[in-house]
């Protein structure tokens, strides 16, 4: 960290993060981290993951699941130490210098913004393909208004709009895992083989290390959206506590939910048909007799791009916010109002929701594509960061600890060796990234982000020093 950065680095945890309303309790951030984890990751995207690797995105989603727990445990050290609406952003300025803060900041904002685009389109389609009569556009539109509407009410009123949006999602799981596992013994008798026909179709692993490979590329980023747990944990009635509670009984449910799912999907489904996996949760409910699977479930995926939506929204705002504190951001996204909501950065976070429902309107067709493709693999670089900064930022807790005579609330398993394992494993998928080509792709897009914001990064510094 440069002389310069240190003097211009805020206190991670500062005075000014009571700005904001303390409205949230534990039950909110457990339930929002499983909410922001399950959505339209878990629901769409797992058959192209079985398609990939067969029976075996089994080990795939193993790897993928530790990794994350990994990563969420080191964000939920620091996050228990030091709370802040910045989170990951706010710990990688204290531990790399301003310039970390900066880059991991704007581009999680930049990454959600475009999550934000590509939710709102989900729903979009989905809704209009129930009433054809109604244009993409405006359901987009209401969903952008309600929604926005909800974060700017007030925190409360968000963590408990959050809340049950994802208790229907956590029970439409379990639903499913309990379909699911009453037909694989026999109490639901069905056509079909159960364990999908593996021998005939290549066993357990019929494409190989090399399949289990790809399974992990096209799974590993499902998992993101926990992370929104540490962003709202500055926001809880007992910050420290809350986010150290939350965490702990988070992963594993995850872990349940993704592995569990995948398990009987690849249990009850070949892995090459095509056809069946286009949606997996629907094959599975109407081999079980569920006629109104389908339409069941696409309201089930509704939902969870609108919890998606709702979050991110919460998620962008408060990253700009954190942004605007640390002389980041134009210091008018800080103003909060009576309810102590970031008003102006919520409206932001809205405003472009609003562009992506112009883009509805212009591109119906090709939008989600675009915004998928642009997204690239940003989440990879906010774990990265994340990683490396608890690294650093692990000696200085504990004697900050030491001298304030109160343990650490939350410590990261087997510190620092596991840490190091993860910052590896993390160097590999890299490294797996760059073997594929569609992943080579995002990561140089993502690369070429990385660029564009170090520069803008460069350029106000310099202007800065210049005007002083």
């Amino acid at each position: 960290m440069t002389t310069t950065d240190q003097q211009d680095a805020p206190t991670p945890g500062s005075p000014s993060e009571a700005h904001l309303a303390h409205g949230l309790r534990t039950r909110h951030l457990t339930m929002m981290g499983l909410g922001s984890a399950i959505g339209a990751g878990l629901f769409l995207g797992s058959g192209v993951g079985i398609a990939t690797a067969g029976p075996a995105v089994l080990v795939s989603y193993a790897i993928a699941g530790a990794l994350v727990v990994l990563v969420m445990r080191m964000l939920a050290e620091m996050a228990s130490a030091l709370p802040a609406s910045g989170s990951f952003s706010v710990y990688a300025e204290a531990a790399l210098g301003r310039w970390a803060g900066f880059l991991l900041g704007w581009l999680y904002w930049f990454m959600l913004i475009m999550v934000l685009g590509v939710e709102v389109t989900g729903v979009a389609g989905i809704v209009s393909g129930w009433w054809p009569d109604v244009p993409q556009w405006a359901v987009a539109a209401v969903v952008v208004a309600v929604l926005g509407g909800i974060n700017l009410v007030g925190v409360r009123q968000f963590g408990e709009a959050e809340f049950w949006f994802a208790l229907i999602k956590v029970a439409a799981i379990i639903g499913f895992l309990v379909v699911g596992v009453l037909i694989v013994v026999g109490v639901i008798p069905v056509s079909g083989s159960v364990l999908g026909d593996w021998a005939a179709h290549g066993g357990f692993a019929p494409a190989g290390w090399a399949g289990i490979a790809a399974g992990l590329l096209t799974v590993v980023f499902a998992f993101g959206g926990i992370e929104i747990v540490a962003i709202a944990s500055a926001e809880a009635r007992d910050p420290r506590t809350a986010v150290a509670r939350a965490t702990r009984t988070i992963v594993w449910r995850i872990l349940l939910f993704y592995v569990g799912s995948v398990a009987i999907m690849v249990t009850l489904i070949p892995w090459d048909d095509a056809a069946a996996l286009e949606s997996p949760f629907v094959s599975v409910l109407q081999m079980a007799g569920f006629d109104g699977a389908a339409r069941l479930m696409e309201v089930v995926v509704v939902l969870a791009l609108l919890s998606a939506f709702n979050a991110n929204v919460y998620g962008t705002s408060r990253m700009l916010f954190s942004l605007g504190q640390r002389d980041d951001a134009p210091s008018a996204v800080t103003k909060v109002s009576r309810r102590e909501v970031p008003w102006v950065a919520v409206l932001v976070s809205v405003f472009f929701g609003v562009v992506a429902v112009l883009l509805n309107y212009l591109l119906p067709e090709s939008i989600l594509s675009i915004l998928l493709n642009a997204v690239g693999s940003a989440l990879f670089v906010v774990w990265l960061l994340i990683t490396i900064s608890q690294l650093r930022l692990r000696p200085r807790l504990e004697a900050d600890a030491e001298r304030a005579g109160e343990p650490m609330r939350l410590k990261m398993w087997g510190f620092p060796w596991l840490s190091w394992v993860t910052l590896a494993a993390l160097v590999a998928l890299a490294g797996l990234m760059l073997s594929d080509p569609a992943a080579r792709t995002q990561l140089a897009a993502t690369a070429g982000l990385v660029v564009v914001i170090l520069g803008v990064y460069a350029l106000t510094r310099g202007v800065r020093r210049a005007r002083a």
